[in-house]
């Protein structure tokens, strides 16, 4: 069975992007970059103090963004501000159609901030009595930025280590399931709840965009689908392994926006959308925040996976929460204690027993992600939905 290493890079080679996909990564004009603020004094010896290996001796053609944030979340790591060590967490890659990757990290759950609402509202207000990121400690604050109108990025030290200098950041994930796993968190004082907003969505997909690495994705999770802090945060993280999303069948839907394609997954395990072209990163990104707006809107839970440098978007329905609230959600899958939020959804699965990890088969990971995700009755009626409310916002051509 293949093993891939947690570290930046893998056992197993790359995927060769198709030739239609190597054009589409090129294809995307820069328009708007980000600032970036660090704080002083950071620096890195590699990836583990166990080995001598170097940032550029893994990727040697890292982007600006990506070598900064690499060695801020690598000095983070050697000041043991993590709840375990993710260098040292066995991953391998299940044989099988889909190749689902499962990652060993024992006890993870129990060492979470814990959630504080309920998992029945997709939307609800923000309550600053409960956890935000305002409260995190200042050395988990790794990155300020802000979007500048050159199309240069800029990077500068000797930001203080505070959220309050800023309307952004990048926090550092203490429970991390992935190399570099981190928080960004738009306007952070503005103490926004969990939600999609044109505005925040689009400055993710910026970060995406600035990664300049398909291996460096982002993602998303609503309220009610297991996201666990109620202000809004997208996630990230780096793995040198094609997530099996990414490389599911498609049947293409429709066209909308400014070319905007979208299509539906087909042959896998949990039911969704993918969105890819554009005239531009921006028109990506307004239509599938829309569809997002809507879901949240009418209370669907959703998670979304930024894909390919910001280039390619999955927009994954499940409705696991509202199963282990009815108690219709199958004891065994209970007893894994998985909660399927964008990672599992795209195949990248985090167990927490020995049992279940050295068990691990593409049977009964893909079992789970079918009882997490929709009936094939109830996404045909949301796909009618979705695609009407997003021909109407279309601008006509």
């Amino acid at each position: 069975m293949p093993v891939i290493s947690p570290l930046p890079f893998s056992l197993l080679p790359a995927p060769a992007a198709p030739a239609a996909s190597r054009a589409r990564w090129n294809s995307f004009p820069h328009h708007r970059l980000l600032r970036v603020e660090t704080k002083a004094g950071m620096c890195s010896n590699g990836f583990d103090s166990t080995n001598c290996l170097h940032m550029e001796e893994v990727e040697p053609n890292l982007s600006p963004f990506l070598h900064k944030l690499f060695k801020e979340w690598d000095d983070c790591k050697a000041r043991g501000l993590f709840h375990h060590n993710i260098t040292t967490c066995e991953t391998k890659v299940l044989p099988g159609e889909h190749n689902f990757v499962a990652t060993l990290i024992e006890g993870r759950d129990q060492k979470k901030r814990p959630t504080e609402f309920g998992m029945n509202q997709v939307l609800q207000p923000f309550h600053s009595d409960k956890f935000n990121f305002t409260k995190v400690k200042p050395e988990e604050v790794i990155f300020r930025f802000q979007e500048t109108e050159n199309d240069s990025a800029q990077y500068f030290d000797g930001a203080p280590p505070t959220v309050s200098a800023s309307p952004s950041s990048i926090l550092i994930n203490v429970s991390p399931i992935g190399y570099c796993h981190v928080l960004l968190i738009p306007q952070i004082q503005e103490c926004l709840p969990q939600r999609v907003d044109r505005e925040s969505f689009l400055l993710a997909m910026y970060v995406a965009r600035e990664a300049k690495n398909p291996f460096f994705r982002v993602g998303y999770n609503s309220l009610g689908a297991f996201a666990t802090i109620n202000h809004l945060h997208f996630q990230a993280y780096y793995l040198k392994v094609q997530y099996p999303v990414e490389k599911a069948p498609t049947e293409k839907l429709t066209v909308v926006g400014n070319g905007v394609s979208i299509s539906q997954l087909v042959r896998y395990p949990v039911s969704g959308f993918a969105f890819e072209g554009g005239a531009s990163l921006e028109d990506l990104s307004q239509v599938v925040s829309d569809a997002c707006i809507f879901l949240q809107e009418n209370n669907r839970p959703f998670n979304v996976l930024i894909s390919e440098s910001g280039k390619r978007l999955f927009l994954l329905l499940q409705c696991y929460a509202e199963k282990q609230a009815s108690g219709k959600a199958s004891q065994e899958f209970l007893d894994m204690r998985i909660n399927p939020a964008v990672w599992e959804l795209s195949g990248h699965l985090v167990l927490k027993r020995r049992k279940d990890y050295d068990e691990a088969s593409a049977a009964t990971l893909c079992g789970f992600l079918v009882e997490a995700s929709l009936s094939e009755a109830e996404f045909q009626e949301l796909k009618k939905c979705v695609l009407e409310f997003l021909a109407s916002a279309s601008p006509e051509k």
